[in-house]
């Protein structure tokens, strides 16, 4: 399971450092791919597989179902991971995620997100919850 939160940064090569008790399960390749939020997602192979599986029964009569597999999939790549546990960010992944130097990178359970910080920091961003939202989603999800 993947979890925890780590602050590292982009290397002048446009690489990050994948933090070292996430890459045993991320493999030496992944997925990356745009988030929901503005960040990246990180995906071990096998758990984008599973992913696949799920996607592949939205319906493609589905205007809605094709935008969201488009935004997925046209955003997606896979990636290798170097001997030293890093990626190399392109432009578009960089641009995508407002990615500068500073990154926030959690372990989101099956997957990993990869923020910029100062957008990870802002206050509507991130982890950021208001108690009453929390109470509201830890209630309706018996969490």
């Amino acid at each position: 399971m993947l979890m925890g939160i780590h602050e590292n940064s982009i290397d002048a090569k446009n690489r990050i450092a994948v933090p070292a008790k996430f890459r045993e399960e991320l493999g030496s390749k992944c997925i990356l791919t745009r988030g929901l939020d503005d960040c990246l997602i990180l995906y071990p192979i096998k758990t984008w597989e599973q992913q696949q599986k799920k996607l592949a029964v939205l319906p493609k009569s589905d205007k809605s179902a094709r935008a969201f597999l488009r935004y997925i999939y046209a955003n997606a790549e896979e990636v290798d991971v170097d001997k030293q546990g890093r990626i190399v960010l392109s432009a578009r992944y960089r641009e995508l995620a407002h990615i500068e130097k500073e990154l926030v990178t959690i372990g989101m359970l099956d997957r990993i997100e990869v923020w910029a910080k100062q957008v990870y920091d802002a206050d509507e961003k991130g982890g950021k919850l208001s108690p009453e939202d929390f109470n509201q989603f830890s209630e309706t999800y018996q969490v």
